[in-house]
């Protein structure tokens, strides 16, 4: 056939999506389209395979021009290009080493090497608003053992506050911590509009995430609120307000949960603002947003996107000016995507949060080390961290495009979508009596813990797959070496220098943190995607160490030769070794008294049937009997029997159980630890 004989239309692109839907049902042959080419998303919102301009009307571009309401496509007419540190985004850098000596030199590092900002996390006491001596055995727990201004001098020593903002993760010390750092800076000579940054009060994400402030939540919001009034007069480039969803995204909710938690936290926040005589401009302008992202690349670009959307109708609705409607958009890579097994895949991970945040015109990003989720980041992952960034936007030119997913016909409608039934879950919120409340009652506790449960059943089945986790597994991948801090002696270290600063009577964290009735309710459960399976691989490590190094065991009893049986021995193999549980291979079995023997010399006391079904149904039978003749306590076939009549022959033959793809993985390698003695 000639290129003259082809009509390009007909053959390869048809003129409309009923032509096109017709190929396809013709190539489906009769297999249903919803279940084959549909994805349903967690919020509820349905993916096509394609998308035309049908899915997005662009007249009169709904998303509107960069700047311009409703904000969609960046906050400002240049985009990122108008940050003013001069990249796409600012790269902010997370810092938690709980020596301060150490902090410092990171800092500095970091600094020289492309960070741009810093994002002081205090430790489990500075979080709780005490000291680090009254705190017992939460300080150095997660984060800085600052407790003074002069712990706060400590670690930004060196730093040019003039250029550098810094923003800080306190908790329910936020409002102290903010006092210490607005100290820091007025010692430096770094007044006014030179100063830069974010004091993060947010009490009531604190109160999701610990379950608890040390005051009432009224008094929580009225001293907020005074810091914002007295921040807008004396450091105007600083925010003071804060609004975190971190507790609700790493609690299992859904992107689509968070943009609602979001929206409503901020008008809570509005609300105590403006009751506290703030004009609305100055309120607006006093919040930021901090936002995290998975791996759903899309997905992520379009959460995003539309929290703008969002953002912008809600202070519109306040009575905000155009300008004041902008949000202040800070964006992390979220803890719950991040493994402690094969943590190298992390990289890949934290590359499509960030990749997800630039594209979507984020302010600021975080992304964290490849090994954050083992201990403190070392210096390797720190580099990696931040060279993620900077390859993105130096080599990438990831920000010199204003909005690059504008326009997309996919991208548009997605984030249509999500801002829609956002919206409805921040009305529901509301409904609830606002935030507050619905924290106080348990409702969105109760809501997020059974998204987080639907979630979990399908990793748990490995629909949702997890590199090195639940898919391909490496049991034999060498321990990443972490940081060990020794918290004994940087505790009589901080004990030291509070001694000092009380004797100075300078006030610090903790006798600046204000006591009353304090609030409690029931705080959010925090979630890792990889928990239950690695899980697993623990109780595995230690069966190893109490059994002269060999993991449990189970014998793969190919059927066949290589090329009838290796598609589900690598099946097998994988799902049993994603469990902690080593598959010992061979070259495959004809008959019953090879692959016995080859069964007693392997030490394993189960066996996975593996081959074709053609295999199946001439030897498989007969091999079941014979492996639990020779001992097998157990036995499993790879691949699902295609009727009832096949599976019933199967397990009278001697076949336990039954692993395909879809089956609750995790359940049956629960059930095979408990079987082989590695848990009880």
């Amino acid at each position: 056939m000639s290129t003259a004989d082809l009509n390009l239309t007909e053959d390869f692109a048809p003129a409309t999506q009923e032509a096109w839907r017709a190929l396809v049902d013709k190539a489906l042959k009769g297999a249903s389209f919803e279940k084959k080419l549909m994805t349903r998303l967690y919020d509820g919102i349905t993916l096509k395979p394609i998308y035309t301009r049908e899915d997005w009307d662009a007249e009169g571009d709904q998303s509107g021009f960069p700047g311009s309401m409703p904000l969609a496509r960046a906050a400002t007419v240049s985009g990122s290009a108008a940050n003013p540190i001069g990249a796409a985004w600012d790269i902010r850098q997370v810092y938690s080493n709980p020596d301060l000596n150490d902090a410092n030199k990171e800092i500095l590092t970091d600094l020289e090497r492309g960070v741009t900002s810093l994002l002081l996390r205090l430790d489990a006491a500075g979080q709780a608003g005490q000291d680090s001596d009254t705190a017992g055995d939460q300080a150095g727990i997660g984060g800085l053992m600052i407790s003074s201004a002069a712990d706060l001098d400590t670690v930004l020593a060196g730093v040019m506050l003039d250029l550098a903002p810094v923003a800080l993760d306190a908790g329910a010390g936020a409002v102290a911590a903010a006092s210490l750092l607005a100290e820091v800076w007025t010692s430096r000579g770094v007044t006014g509009e030179v100063a830069q940054g974010a004091y993060n009060i947010d009490p009531i994400g604190t109160l999701a995430s610990a379950g608890t402030l040390p005051q009432s939540l009224e008094q929580a919001l009225a001293e907020m609120a005074e810091m914002a009034k007295a921040t807008a007069v004396d450091f105007p480039n600083v925010t003071a307000v804060g609004v975190s969803t971190a507790a609700y995204y790493n609690g299992g909710a859904t992107d689509v949960t968070d943009l609602g938690c979001a929206m409503a936290t901020g008008v809570a926040y509005l609300r105590a603002l403006t009751a506290a005589g703030m004009a609305v401009d100055d309120a607006c302008r006093q919040i930021a947003f901090s936002l995290p992202v998975g791996t759903d690349q899309f997905l992520s670009i379009a959460k995003l996107r539309a929290a703008r959307m969002l953002w912008a109708r809600v202070t519109e609705a306040c009575g905000a000016s155009e300008p004041a409607r902008r949000m202040r958009l800070h964006v992390d890579v979220s803890d719950r995507v991040l493994t402690q097994r094969d943590p190298w895949v992390n990289m890949l991970r934290v590359t499509i949060g960030v990749f997800s945040a630039g594209i979507a015109q984020a302010d600021s990003v975080s992304a964290p080390s490849f090994d954050s989720a083992l201990g403190l980041p070392t210096d390797f992952g720190r580099r990696i961290a931040r060279n993620t960034q900077i390859v993105l936007q130096e080599e990438s030119s990831l920000g010199r495009v204003i909005d690059p997913a504008g326009g997309s016909w996919y991208v548009e409608s997605l984030t249509r979508q999500v801002a829609e039934r956002a919206w409805e879950e921040f009305q529901q919120i509301e409904k609830w009596g606002g935030i507050a409340e619905a924290l106080d009652s348990g409702k969105l506790q109760a809501k997020i813990a059974g998204e987080w449960a639907e979630r979990r059943k399908a990793i748990a089945r490995r629909k949702d797959a997890l590199t090195g986790i639940n898919e391909f597994p490496n049991l034999a991948e060498a321990p990443v070496d972490i940081k060990l801090p020794d918290l004994e002696v940087l505790r009589k270290g901080a004990a030291n220098r509070l001694k000092m600063a009380r004797a100075a009577k300078a006030p610090t964290i903790g006798s600046r943190t204000r006591k009353g009735d304090a609030a409690r309710i029931e705080p959010m459960d925090i979630h890792r995607l990889a928990e239950d399976w690695e899980e697993l691989r623990d109780n595995s490590d230690v069966y190893m160490v109490l059994n002269n190094g060999v993991r449990p065991l189970v014998f793969l009893a190919n059927i066949g030769r290589v090329a009838q049986h290796t598609a589900r021995a690598t099946f097998a193999r994988n799902f049993f070794e994603a469990g902690g549980i080593a598959g010992i291979s061979n070259d495959g079995f004809s008959s019953a008294d090879a692959l016995t023997a080859a069964f007693k010399d392997s030490g394993a006391r189960i066996a996975v049937l593996c081959g074709s079904d053609e295999q199946y149904g001439e030897l498989a039978a007969s091999f079941a009997s014979a492996l639990k003749a020779t001992g097998a306590s157990r036995v499993y076939m790879a691949g699902k029997p295609a009727d009832d009549e096949a599976r019933a022959a199967f397990t009278a033959a001697g076949v336990d159980e039954y692993i395909f793809m879809g089956c609750d993985a995790l359940e049956l390698l629960r059930a095979a630890q408990t079987h082989l003695g590695v848990t009880e």
